[in-house]
């Protein structure tokens, strides 16, 4: 790798993955091109470790003609592709959107990819790579004593979001098949940890608990998830570029599967212990049973074996370990809370989604 375009690199895991590959890899330029909606931020870009070998492009993965020049002016040789639409509770308020920036948008990254590489032969076969960030949301649901997702488990969508997700998977294979295009794809569970935009579990309840807002639980909060720290979810995407196999899938995981309703359990003790004198301890005092979404997956659980195996990938934080982290960068940022809730989308969200279930 050389000349690396990040797109979404702007939003949660995306930020976090350029620092990482920063520290990582010091011969590598990062082109980082990012639409800058709602949970895409330059503040998630402050202070990166450097800084001059990071540019910033304002724009849309659906604008051809912009990747296009990409490609050509900065002889992109490799793709990581995190730019989605990505809560659930949005799909299905607003589908047609997570069509076109999941579909559309990576359907025109590919586009340009096989021209570039492909046809117009920029670099020699096998030097460059398109990877897909994918979720583990697109295997649908299991039930309790079900085993958990492996690489080969069919697809079965049942959102908005997956189905989106799984549309897009299944175009980076068939270019893959079709062309020839030289990828990777990786399915990764519940991410956490800095630069999260707080509509997503832990950064909202932490949010919340501070201001001393009721902490919105879904239903009667058993849903399980697999919840993976986004430090050991960059180190396994840079694993997989630099020795997974063209045209093979990897699934990501953190090895944990609490109930929701433990996991703000366990982000209140977190609170409380770092803010004893805080006015709303115990902060789970805050916690509330709200209506379900629709449709509302009950578990999730992911098998790491292959990336285990054969990359000798495996998660270095705990739950316990990363939600400290977690709480503690949040602790640490206050100027970045304060940019989040100046942004007029986040708190007509709050009020859309979270206002009408209490």
């Amino acid at each position: 790798m050389k000349n690396v375009l990040v797109t979404g690199g702007a939003g949660f895991i995306g930020s976090n993955f350029i620092r990482f590959l920063q520290k990582t890899d010091p011969g590598v330029h990062i082109f980082n091109l990012d639409v800058l909606s709602y949970a895409g931020s330059q503040e998630n870009l402050n202070a990166l470790p450097f800084p001059e070998r990071h540019t910033f492009i304002k724009g849309d993965i659906c604008d051809r003609p912009l990747i296009d020049r990409l490609f050509h002016t900065h002889k992109i040789d490799t793709v990581v592709h995190f730019a989605a639409e990505t809560h659930v509770d949005r799909s299905i308020l607003y589908p047609e959107q997570f069509l076109r920036t999941n579909v559309v948008g990576t359907v025109t990254l590919l586009e340009a990819a096989r021209q570039f590489w492909l046809s117009e032969k920029a670099f020699p076969a096998d030097n460059f790579r398109f990877h897909h960030i994918s979720t583990d949301e697109v295997f649908g649901a299991l039930k309790p004593n079900e085993p958990a997702w492996t690489e080969s488990t069919p697809y079965s969508p049942s959102s908005p979001y997956s189905a989106s997700k799984a549309a897009s998977d299944h175009f980076v294979r068939a270019y893959g098949h079709t062309y020839g295009l030289p990828y990777t794809i990786t399915n990764c569970s519940n991410n956490y940890g800095p630069y999260q935009f707080p509509e997503k579990l832990i950064p909202l309840m932490i949010l919340n608990a501070l201001d001393g807002k009721p902490l919105p639980i879904y239903g009667d909060g058993g849903q399980i998830r697999d919840w993976l720290f986004v430090e050991d979810h960059c180190e396994a995407v840079w694993m997989v570029l630099q020795r997974g196999r063209p045209g093979q899938t990897y699934n990501i995981g953190g090895g944990s599967q609490p109930t929701n309703l433990e996991v703000v359990q366990h982000l209140c003790a977190v609170m409380d212990e770092l803010l004893p004198h805080s006015p709303f301890c115990p902060h789970s005092s805050l916690m509330r049973f709200v209506p379900d979404r629709p449709g509302h997956d009950r578990r999730y659980a992911i098998d790491i074996t292959k990336i285990k195996t054969l990359l000798g990938w495996q998660p270095k934080q705990s739950l316990d370990t990363g939600l400290q982290k977690t709480v503690e960068w949040y602790l640490s940022n206050p100027d970045w809370i304060s940019a989040i809730h100046q942004q007029q989308d986040y708190q007509l969200w709050l009020e859309r989604n979270y206002d009408k279930r209490q």
